[in-house]
């Protein structure tokens, strides 16, 4: 399982991809089940940033933290939620137990996110979600 975004698909926040020629590279030859969690769930192309608030993807579904846009703070949580459990539907579908997935997202980063527009350490919705089911998911910073 990829980040769509950095296989070429136009499906981040501000509507580009981040095409990665070195994740290209590494899964060349490989199958490859591509997702946005954030596209999925609905939220548009482009869509307001948004940010996590009161912690990372782990406190988001111990309902200690929630997922805001950036400007106008409003609530998105439910449909990040909402995108993860699509994830975590299709790793489960197509058997994936590795996911390779966008750094700094709210919903794939699996090392840094950012809360409240701070880099800190985290992981987003979708990386918490998919780890909580046993699976493996690697930053695309990593390869």
């Amino acid at each position: 399982m990829v980040s769509a975004c950095l296989l070429g698909e136009a499906c981040r926040y501000d509507g580009r991809s981040q095409r990665s020629e070195r994740v290209l590279a590494a899964l060349e030859g490989k199958a490859v089940i591509p997702i946005c969690p954030e596209a999925a769930a609905g939220m548009g192309i482009p869509r307001p940033p948004v940010d996590l608030a009161g912690g990372t993807g782990v406190d988001v579904w111990a309902g200690r933290a929630r997922a805001l846009t950036r400007e106008t703070r409003e609530d998105r949580t439910a449909a990040f939620q909402d995108g993860a459990q699509q994830a975590l539907e299709a790793a489960r579908r197509f058997d994936v137990t590795v996911a390779l997935l966008k750094e700094k997202s709210p919903s794939c980063g699996s090392q840094r996110v950012y809360e409240t527009g701070v880099l800190r350490p985290g992981e987003g919705i979708t990386t918490a979600l998919l780890r909580a089911d046993g699976r493996t998911v690697v930053s695309d910073e990593d390869l």
